[in-house]
């Protein structure tokens, strides 16, 4: 099964809910203010801080909704039981994947990710459009979730594999211009996103797998990242490359470092 759509059969095939995740951490604005320039017609615009989060504490600075609040607001945006999702951002799926797994967290699996989000449905000649989408509400229910969870009181653990979605830099504590505190979980791997792309698109099964098995990917393994947020682009990835279900620790480093009492790691 692959949890990825392309540009050229969503144009064909369509969904029944299209959502536009497209936000920039520098500016909160950006993605509202790129969807509303232009969307692949038919998308709703929904806002990583105000629809996928809650406001920071200390679980860090994209903690997530109870999963009764979170049906609610998919409820809203139009979701049923047998609706056929798809979610996009401007490219890579950074934050369309936290979409993508959060919906699965409430026993969604008709959920799919626009391999190469906004930019490749420009590439592939397709329009967008400024109208905006009517919407009535949806009968959705939350049901068993699709997701594994980890806590911070289970980590480290040396029996699990543990992948930081960072950027090399950040992972190695020399710098983080997004949190106070640079480093990493002790025993983490890091494991960048972007990895998991070439030209804007993910890798095939194939490329995938290899990446994580050169990484050390064998069994059990947690995922985590700066917010909760580009963890989950690794563990679509790893689903992709025919891993088992990875858990998130939805938290991750900016909630970990909110405990001075945790260990911090720096290579």
């Amino acid at each position: 099964m692959t949890y990825l759509i392309s540009a050229e059969s969503l144009a064909d095939q369509g969904a029944d809910c299209l959502f536009d995740c497209s936000f920039s951490l520098a500016d909160a604005e950006a993605g509202r203010a790129l969807f509303e320039r232009g969307h692949i017609p038919g998308a709703v615009y929904v806002d990583l801080n105000l629809d996928l989060s809650e406001p920071p504490d200390h679980r860090g600075r994209h903690p997530m909704p109870d999963r009764e609040t979170f049906a609610q607001r998919m409820r809203a945006v139009g979701v049923n039981q047998d609706s056929k999702i798809v979610c996009y951002d401007q490219d890579t799926g950074a934050f369309a994947a936290r979409l993508w797994w959060m919906l699965r967290w409430l026993g969604h699996g008709s959920v799919y990710l626009l391999d190469g989000g906004r930019a490749a449905w420009e590439q592939a000649g397709l329009a967008l459009t400024t109208d905006i989408t009517d919407l009535e509400a949806g009968n959705f229910e939350a049901r068993e979730p699709l997701t594994r969870l980890c806590d911070a009181s289970e980590l480290p653990d040396a029996n699990r594999v543990l992948l930081d979605a960072r950027d090399e830099r950040r992972f190695r504590g020399i710098e983080d211009p997004i949190d106070p505190v640079a480093g990493h979980i002790p025993g983490a791997i890091c494991a960048t996103f972007t990895g998991n792309l070439a030209e804007g698109r993910f890798l095939d099964a194939r490329a995938l797998r290899q990446r994580f098995e050169s990484l050390g990917v064998l069994g059990d393994t947690v995922c985590y990242c700066g917010s909760g947020v580009t963890a989950t682009h690794n563990i679509l990835a790893l689903l992709e490359a025919g891993f088992d279900e990875p858990s998130l620790y939805p938290d991750s480093w900016s909630g970990w470092i909110t405990d001075p009492s945790r260990p911090i790691a720096w290579d």
